[in-house]
């Protein structure tokens, strides 16, 4: 049975603050040992990243880790065993670099987590970038792993978020700037010849949050093209690529953050309304294998021939040639928000308990939100767990609203196919 994110949470806490105060005086002790022998600080030549529970910020990390390897770092990367496809979009970390742990069990986890402190010191990593907000499992697993240098984010005078002295570099979390330049400021510690108190006392340019674009297989782009024809062909409706636009409908969002879903009913009036205004254009209602129930449900109630449940019809590496094949996406503020940065879509993403000024996608993406007063009420500060079983801030999102954005990026779009 695997562990749920409520466990896992409660985990972290009472179990990963206890042991950080035990592991705290043995990782400082390892640490003078170390400054006896040697006191010179080169620069990162192994560098791991650790991020372990959220798919799309292996996308939003990925500016920062080319920075690490223009500067001549050979990257290392840990996550959860069943995120790790999400790093293959970019394939910027070679497959051998990648380190996983299994958390659909306990066992699993115990296991995989010993396996990863033996395996890291084999590979003299010299310096371990903490990418997580706060969490205590990694901070034990960034200061047991054995690299001398050892970055992440620090609570400093703010309370609650102890988890030990597992780090060298302590970076302050800016709350205001994105993530993708959070990251950034990670970096630039992991490389600074002097100590700052906090790190980083830089300017980080809106320049350098630049995403590289993924490199689309032509077979692969054909299969899915081929796959989308089908299925059409299947339902009785004539789709030709190129002739019809292709408007892709995401309606889920991951049991991580479930508050982050607009409702069912909505999305199935916006496929209403998106098919009054183009009967001709096929509308694919994507989700994964497991979501094909929940799809379908929006499908029914929709009652649309044009708009088919595409659930389960694509891997995950096949995202991005589904990605490239359409015109336009709308989706929750959850992964394909980020997956489909790395491809020229252009994305409508709706968000509700978090904010985009701090995750927005940093593809083509109109994010909308209600601006209540309550959001975002989840953060670093609260583990990203929030009490609030009534997501106003979802529900205030309306269909037209939603429906004027697909408009204008149907048009960008249309107006990008023709210069």
């Amino acid at each position: 049975m695997s562990i749920s994110v409520n466990t896992m949470r409660a985990i972290d806490h009472w179990v990963g603050v206890p042991l950080c105060a035990v592991a705290s005086p043995i990782v400082a002790l390892m640490d003078g040992i170390k400054n006896i022998f040697s006191r010179n600080r080169e620069a990162p030549r192994k560098l791991l990243f650790i991020e372990l529970s959220e798919m799309g910020s292996a996308i939003l990390v990925d500016p920062a880790m080319r920075n690490a390897q223009a500067r001549g770092a050979e990257l290392f990367f840990l996550i959860f065993k069943s995120n790790r496809a999400s790093l293959t979009l970019l394939n910027t970390v070679k497959p051998e670099n990648i380190f996983t742990i299994d958390s659909s069990s306990l066992v699993g986890l115990i296991k995989d987590t010993i396996k990863f402190l033996i395996v890291a010191r084999k590979h003299r990593i010299d310096t371990v970038i903490d990418l997580e907000l706060f969490s205590r499992f990694t901070a034990l697993l960034t200061g047991l792993c054995g690299a001398r240098h050892r970055v992440g984010y620090h609570i400093f005078h703010g309370e609650g978020l102890w988890r030990g002295f597992m780090l060298t570099r302590k970076v302050h979390y800016n709350p205001h700037i994105h993530i993708t330049k959070n990251f950034l400021s990670l970096i630039h510690a992991a490389f600074a010849k002097e100590i700052e108190v906090p790190f980083s006392k830089i300017h980080i340019a809106d320049s350098e949050v630049r995403l590289e674009q993924a490199v689309i297989d032509p077979a692969a782009l054909i299969n899915v093209r081929e796959r989308i024809e089908k299925l059409s062909a299947n339902a009785g409706i004539e789709f030709i690529q190129g002739k019809q636009r292709l408007i892709l409908v995401n309606p889920n969002a991951s049991d991580l953050l479930p508050q982050r879903r607009w409702a069912q009913q909505r999305f199935s009036e916006l496929i209403q309304g998106l098919n009054q205004r183009y009967p001709q254009d096929l509308i694919l209602i994507t989700g994964s294998p497991a979501e094909f129930d929940y799809v379908e449900k929006v499908r029914l109630v929709a009652n649309v021939k044009n708009a088919l449940n595409f659930a389960g019809q694509v891997s995950f590496a096949e995202l991005p040639p589904l990605y490239t094949l359409s015109d336009v996406m709308v989706t929750n503020d959850s992964g394909p928000g980020h997956f489909s940065a790395v491809t020229p879509l252009r994305t409508v993403v709706l968000f509700g308990p978090e904010t985009p000024a701090l995750y927005g996608s940093i593809g083509k993406s109109i994010a909308i939100t209600a601006n209540l007063a309550c959001s975002p009420c989840v953060s670093a500060a609260n583990h990203r767990k929030t009490p609030c079983h009534d997501n106003v801030c979802m529900q205030a999102i309306t269909v037209s609203q939603v429906l004027e954005k697909m408009v204008y990026q149907l048009n960008e779009a249309d107006q990008e196919r023709t210069r």
